[in-house]
């Protein structure tokens, strides 16, 4: 409870208290003296000071003590309300021991303070006096409120706590539980794939014979997808050790689309920036899907990747040559709409359609806050 700003909530109730001091001190009897202004001013500022009873508790609860002892010394018989609002705010701001303290001291020093007053009180009627204005239940019952209302605070902290902790361990039980589905059911269809590969490839060229292209792209693809399906798992089990795949590897996704048959070219413009996380990988996954899906769908030459770095915004185009033309109306597949989920998720845009000049042309634009 202690820092923050002083609102508008703390300058009302400070301005009521001290209202209603200043007027407990016009309204009462007291003999008039030419410190009535310094009695008035005392009572105010005590009141005043409870603004700050969140900010500096302790420091609140010294000043309101000050004021109450020196306005009644000057004759002013006003409770001393604000000292009462700064031991409950300092109880709930955990400092127990110091407000127990200063209230100690405060029952003591009352006394003293209106035996100097310009009543002149007899002893026991001084002390009497300060019975009136600081009864030990309202002490009590200041401390006993702060404390209840910190006990409060605490227990809503910890439950909030609870909640959070049971939501990560919820969400990382989820992460193992479908690393373990992924790994049962995609890892040995992989596995399969890749080695009978490898032992075509191995067969091939054992007999002397040309490998065809189409072979060492199934290999390399089994390859990559074992790496992918590998840093996956590796990234459900541990989010922050196996970083995926982002920006720095889409020239590898240029350099094994040329192993197909196909003239890739990567072109990079604008001063290259770090990009937030999300960004990177939603853009290197773009190129991945335009790349597979010109390898299986386009029946295309040539294809280009143009990466764009902008002040606010990366901009990613894959273009291609392939079959499609202007009056072709596009079937968006799974791929398509991944990429489309991806992006959006990040407030981008995403245009994907046949190309004037004939081929395919994907573009998507990302947003990225370089303020963060």
């Amino acid at each position: 409870m202690s820092g923050g700003r002083i609102g508008v909530r703390d300058w009302v109730i400070a301005a009521g208290v001290a209202a209603a001091l200043l007027v407990a001190g016009l309204s009462g009897q007291h003999p008039a003296t030419d410190l009535d202004p310094l009695g008035y001013a005392l009572l105010v500022t005590g009141g005043l000071s409870l603004a700050a009873r969140r900010w500096a508790p302790l420091t609140v609860l010294a000043v309101t003590a000050l004021c109450a002892l020196g306005y009644q010394a000057v004759g002013f018989e006003v409770p001393v309300i604000a000292y009462l609002f700064a031991v409950y705010s300092a109880v709930r701001a955990g400092h127990r021991i110091v407000a127990v303290a200063g209230s100690v001291i405060m029952l003591a020093a009352l006394p003293l303070a209106i035996l100097t007053s310009p009543h002149d009180w007899p002893v026991g009627e001084a002390f009497t006096q300060s019975r009136n204005v600081l009864q030990l239940a309202w002490l009590i019952a200041a401390g006993a409120a702060g404390e209840a209302l910190r006990q409060a605070e605490r227990r809503a902290d910890e439950a909030e706590r609870t909640r959070e902790e049971t939501a990560r361990r919820r969400a990382d039980e989820e992460r193992l539980h479908i690393a373990r589905e992924l790994h049962d059911s995609l890892t040995h269809q992989i596995s399969v794939i890749k080695v009978q590969a490898e032992v075509a490839v191995h067969l091939a060229r054992k007999r002397g014979e040309q490998v065809p292209e189409a072979l060492l792209a199934i290999r390399e693809a089994g390859r990559e997808a074992a790496r992918e399906l590998r840093a996956t798992l590796e990234a459900l089990r541990d989010d922050d050790k196996n970083p995926p795949h982002g920006l720095d590897h889409v020239p590898e996704l240029v350099q094994r689309a040329r192993t197909t048959g196909l003239d890739a070219k990567l072109t990079i413009e604008g001063p290259r920036n770090d990009v937030p996380s999300a960004v990177d990988r939603t853009a290197y996954r773009i190129v991945q899907e335009s790349l597979t899906n010109i390898a299986r769908h386009a029946a295309a030459a040539t294809a280009s990747v143009r990466i764009d770095y902008r002040p606010d915004a990366l901009v990613i185009r894959v273009d291609d040559d392939g079959r499609a033309t202007p009056d072709t109306t596009p079937v968006p597949g799974v791929g398509l709409l991944g990429m489309r989920e991806r992006v959006t998720a990040l407030g981008g845009r995403l245009r994907a359609a046949p190309r004037d000049e004939g081929g395919f042309s994907v573009q998507a634009e990302l947003p990225v806050d370089r303020t963060s």
